[in-house]
């Protein structure tokens, strides 16, 4: 009786990717969005495993090209090479380039608490937030999630794959730790010296002079 033997993983180079890597090189340059292996397979009707090898045959030939291959927001995408940055930023020169001081506050208050409302936002900057958050919705790096169950409904902000994208972040776990409580505020008892804490010493009323002594007063 024959034994079945096992079936021997596929070595990449025996894969045929050359039509399937022209398709997911055009799908990543339409796509204004990174594209997960799981939507390459399903729109070239091939296996995962062998988009994951046209990928990563992608990534060399084009390592050292003006675009190279970017694994942003659990996806992959088409993006201008760093060396290339002073170019393109020289031809693009869009007027909103950076964000404020304030709105990138407001943006890691987000992101490091999302879903949150504009109240706690603004219980943690100490300010009103109304104009940042419009900046942030703006540019696409915050999204309205919703509403809080609580009188009032406010409405709940989250982050955006723009967001992680621009900041070149695969999800929100590789943004940086933070000890969130420490930020917080505290009450903190001063010592206060034994000189401060002394009551100040009772005032006693001047005693009247005796009869006599006002006696002699009178006669003087």
């Amino acid at each position: 009786m024959q034994t079945e033997t096992a079936a021997e993983p596929v070595q990449e180079e025996l894969i045929d990717t050359g039509g399937l890597q022209r398709n997911v090189e055009a799908l990543l340059f339409v796509a204004s969005e990174a594209l997960s292996i799981k939507t390459l397979a399903k729109l070239t009707g091939a296996e995962e495993a062998e988009v994951t090898v046209a990928l990563q045959r992608i990534d060399e030939e084009f390592a050292e090209r003006g675009l190279v291959l970017r694994e942003v927001a659990g996806g992959y995408r088409f993006a201008s090479s760093p060396a290339a940055r002073a170019a393109v930023e020289a031809y693009l020169l869009p007027p909103k380039t950076n964000l404020s001081p304030a709105a990138l506050e407001t943006l890691a208050i987000v992101a490091y608490n999302e879903p949150v409302t504009k109240a706690q936002i603004e219980e943690i900057r100490g300010v009103s937030a109304d104009s940042v958050i419009a900046t942030l919705l703006d540019r696409r790096f915050i999204v309205e999630s919703g509403r809080r169950e609580s009188p009032g409904r406010p409405l709940l902000y989250k982050t955006t794959p723009d967001f992680l994208e621009s900041f070149g972040l695969n999800s929100l776990d590789d943004l940086p730790a933070v000890d969130l409580d420490a930020l917080q505020p505290r009450e903190v008892e001063l010592p206060m010296t034994q000189a401060a804490i002394q009551t100040p010493p009772e005032e006693t009323p001047e005693t009247p002079p005796d009869d006599q002594e006002a006696g002699a007063l009178s006669l003087a």
